[in-house]
């Protein structure tokens, strides 16, 4: 497990993503052509949370991406083990 959680990152951020899309699709989904006041707040706020669960799927899909190729670059770096 300690080897693998730059993958956990990324799966964990990919399910934000798809995550907030549907929250975005179920809740806030397309806007209103004239709102009232009340609805357009309603679909602000919906709005706002589900793009605020996609940044954090983004920022954890590219933390894990990001950790993935620096692990893999340092390891190419490191001097082989003799058996």
């Amino acid at each position: 497990m300690k080897k693998n959680w730059h993958l956990y990152l990324i799966s964990m951020g990919i399910i934000l993503l798809i995550g907030g899309f549907i929250y975005d699709v179920m809740f806030a989904g397309i806007p209103y052509q004239d709102p009232t006041p009340i609805l357009q707040a309603n679909y602000d706020r919906h709005s706002g949370i589900a793009s605020s669960i996609m940044q954090a799927g983004a920022a954890l899909f590219s933390l894990g991406l990001a950790s993935l190729i620096f692990r893999r670059v340092l390891k190419g770096f490191s001097p082989a083990k003799s058996p």
